[in-house]
């Protein structure tokens, strides 16, 4: 069976895929029986990131080739092309950029609601120390008046 496939070439840490024609049965880079494009990951500025021979494709595909997972995903990005890719990137980036304003926004209003509920537990340890104050005050009278009368017995 014929099979449409990449077989990476490139360096170390820079790969670039060749687009093949090949028997499945031979080596991802072994012999293969048409180069029908390529496919470079790490194109950036001007590189071109995917070229293919879109009529050769659609020739061995006719013929019976089955093209891998990857290859099927490329072929559909190359069919719909840069702009669509492009649109694709900014509706990405404008949906990270609001989850990050919501993360953003949630942490603020629960800084809010900690900074609420810290100033709420002040006001009530300085209300209980008020209600607190007045009893001491009294219990430190009734001692004194005891102290008092035991020396008034005495």
């Amino acid at each position: 069976m014929v099979t449409i496939r990449l077989a990476r070439g490139g360096a170390k840490k820079r790969p670039f895929y060749g687009i093949m024609v090949a028997d499945q049965r031979k080596a991802p880079r072994g012999r293969f029986i048409e180069r029908v494009g390529f496919f470079n990951p790490r194109a950036v500025g001007g590189e071109e990131r995917l070229r293919v021979d879109i009529e050769r494709v659609e020739y061995w595909i006719s013929k019976g080739a089955q093209p891998s997972d990857r290859v099927a995903g490329l072929l559909r990005q190359f069919k719909r092309g840069p702009e669509a890719i492009e649109a694709d990137k900014l509706k990405l980036e404008a949906a990270t950029a609001a989850k990050l304003a919501a993360a953003s926004k949630a942490e603020a209003d629960a800084v809010k609601a900690q900074e609420k509920a810290d100033a709420d537990a002040a006001a009530e340890v300085v209300a209980e120390a008020a209600d607190e104050a007045p009893a001491e005050e009294v219990a430190e009278a009734a001692t004194e008046e005891a102290s008092v009368e035991e020396t008034k017995e005495s």
